[in-house]
């Protein structure tokens, strides 16, 4: 059976970027690997940043767009049924940071697939900068996202303090018990070192790190209605303006509540890659790119948020 691994975490939290070291890794140990990479909104920013694995031998499929959940849960099961049959031995799935996990298990077990895939790993991604209060729909998706991992991967910790780091881990805890979801996290299972200092031996762990069977009490709520995307395609703004602005839109109440800005912008003939989160910015040289700027949050004036990044 193909084993496939689910790669969690909320807005944000770096899983794209675990998921290029952790894919590479697989492919580096002779296995043929496909990612399957599901992006919120219309345009998949993520995977753009993932087509640099291509050269590594790792095959890339996306789904894009927001859609309802059985719109979403047929074009999962359409895209794993395709890669079931093109001889992956390994299949590592990233959901959008809005994700119900629960909708992936369902898919996984209906018929054929439930004789084609084996449950492999679960690997929670969890930002060591995560703000200490969010919304009630968002501390949901934090613990559900968390509840069924064999581990927990600390992310931004070269930024974080060792407080901030034990206040992300007691506010996971937090979330996972406001949900009357019984999974605890012990020491062994939570990784909190910056990823660079990750050695060969500690990737070979958290392959081998399993899942554990945990359940929420379901918040119900429609998670294309609790968060929007707003689009700016061919903005023209230089990168200097919109790293000095981004991190405002964060700030202005009258924005709403921006959760993630990520897109792509061109600065002297090179590509950079955007992402920002409350906690701070960032900028990355990538090879190509388009120019598009996506903001995720809750109740977003789109007006209000062009007119912050053109200040």
């Amino acid at each position: 059976m193909v084993q496939v691994d689910l790669i969690t975490g909320f807005l944000g939290a770096g899983k794209t970027t675990f998921l290029r070291r952790y894919a590479a890794w697989w492919a580096g140990q002779g296995v043929k690997v496909c990612v399957l990479e599901n992006d919120f909104g219309a345009v998949n920013v993520d995977a753009m940043l993932l087509q640099d694995l291509e050269a590594q031998g790792v095959e890339l499929e996306t789904i894009s767009g927001g859609c309802d959940c059985d719109t979403h849960q047929r074009r999962m099961r359409t895209k794993l049924i395709s890669m079931a049959m093109r001889g992956f031995e390994r299949v590592i799935v990233e959901p959008s940071g809005i994700f119900d996990v629960d909708e992936f298990f369902d898919v996984l077990r209906d018929e054929p697939l439930d004789r084609w895939y084996q449950l492999g790993n679960v690997i929670a991604i969890v930002d060591a900068l995560l703000p200490e209060e969010l919304s009630p729909q968002a501390e949901y998706i934090l613990a559900s996202e968390s509840a069924w991992a064999g581990s927990v991967l600390l992310s931004r910790c070269q930024l974080a303090s060792d407080a901030q780091k034990q206040g992300a881990e007691a506010h996971l805890a937090r979330a996972l018990e406001a949900c009357k979801c019984s999974r605890k996290f012990g020491p062994e299972e939570i990784i909190a070192r910056d990823w660079a200092d990750l050695t060969g031996d500690d990737m070979a762990r958290i392959a081998k790190c399993g899942y554990r069977q945990a359940s929420c009490e379901k918040l119900r709520f429609d998670a294309h209605d609790a968060f929007t995307s707003a689009y700016f395609l061919e903005l023209g703004l230089p990168r200097a303006q919109l790293e000095k602005n981004i991190p405002s839109l964060f700030t202005d109440p009258a924005c709403g509540n921006v959760l993630r800005v990520k897109g792509f912008v061109e600065d002297d003939g090179q590509w950079y890659e955007l992402n920002a989160a409350a906690a701070g910015l960032t900028a990355a040289p990538i090879p190509q790119g388009q120019q598009v700027l996506i903001v995720i949050g809750e109740g977003l004036d789109k007006a209000r948020l062009e007119e912050d990044l053109r200040r």
